[in-house]
Formats: structure tokens, sequence, C-alpha cells
């Protein structure tokens, strides 16, 4: 990232999301996204020292992610930092595809991107390297067997934002009013 780097952090269901882009000219609100961070998540991004804490920086993508955890937005449209390998950004483009409230697997993404069913671990890697939770979908992804696995933020919050979508695969696995995000 650019010596021009900005921070913020922003509460959430998921807990406080930390928030780093860099300043852009054609981002909606002036800023693009770098990563967005859970708490304790696998491989998140850390504040460094050099980074410029700048909420103001981040009012248009902390209201499209409000909106959405509101239930008021199924869609975002928020400029990304490039970054990763060529085949990490085709996994992170079908991430993309995957519709909300819809749930799709490591090898339907495999297949989508042309890689082999032999790929389908490589698939889960690129998808586990992803810096953009919530905003890039991988919590969308579930195993063959429709069971929900691998994701960096833990798999309690991937059940919090399918269930958020209304997924059919999480839709009977609580108890009514056992809603974990509380909204």
């Amino acid at each position: 990232m650019s010596a021009t780097t900005v921070h913020t952090t922003l509460a959430s269901p998921l807990g406080d999301l930390l928030l780093v882009g860099e300043p852009s000219a054609t981002a909606p609100g002036g800023t693009a996204l770098a990563s967005l961070s859970v708490p304790d998540q696998k491989g998140g991004a850390a504040v460094r020292e050099a980074w410029v804490h700048d909420p103001a920086a981040f009012t248009e993508i902390a209201a499209q992610l409000t909106a959405y955890f509101e239930g008021r937005r199924t869609r975002f449209a928020i400029e990304y930092v490039p970054g990763g390998t060529p085949f990490q950004q085709r996994v992170w483009q079908a991430l993309e595809a995957v519709p909300y409230g819809e749930t799709s697997t490591y090898g339907d993404i495999a297949a989508r991107i042309g890689a082999s069913r032999a790929a389908v671990r490589a698939v889960g890697t690129a998808i586990g390297r992803n810096p953009l939770l919530v905003v890039r979908p991988c919590h969308r992804i579930i195993g063959a067997n429709g069971t929900l696995t691998g994701y960096a933020g833990g798999l309690p919050r991937k059940e919090q934002l399918l269930r958020l979508e209304g997924a059919a695969c999480v839709a009977a696995s609580r108890a009514p009013g056992a809603d974990v995000l509380g909204v």
C-alpha cells in the first residue's frame, strides 16, 4: 500500500471492522478500499504506523456497509485497490458474481473460472486470501455437501452474513427468534 494509506474502524454486527484504503479520484467518496477486516480475522490487516486515521475518507463506504447490515443494500458500489495474483483476481471476480442471498461451492467457482476440478484447493486458498470480507462475498461459498466451511472471519460470522442475506443453507439451522445478527 502507498504512503497515503488511510484507515478507520466501523462498528458492525460482526464487531469493529477495520477499513483500509487509498485516495482515488474515481472512487465514490474519494477512497478506494484496499482491505476490510473483522476482529481476530485470519490474515486480517493490522494498522501500521505510517497509515493515517481518517474516518471521513470512508463516509461513502461506511454508509454502504451500514445499509447492507440494515438489510437495505444487496450490492456494493465500491472501488477496490487492485491487488492479488491474476489467478486470485479471477477467483475474486467469480465471487462477485454470486448473488445476494445465494450460495455457491468451491467447485462451482473453479468451473466458473475455467479451472479443473483439481484446482478446487487453489480456489479455496485464493478465496481465503480475499482482503475484502463482506463486500467481496466469500461468505457465500460453501462446501460441496452444503456445509459452511472455511471463512477467515470465522464460521459464526459467515453464518451471520448468510442469515442476514436469507440464504437457504442457513434458513432452518436455528430456531425462530435465535437470530445471531440481532437485526
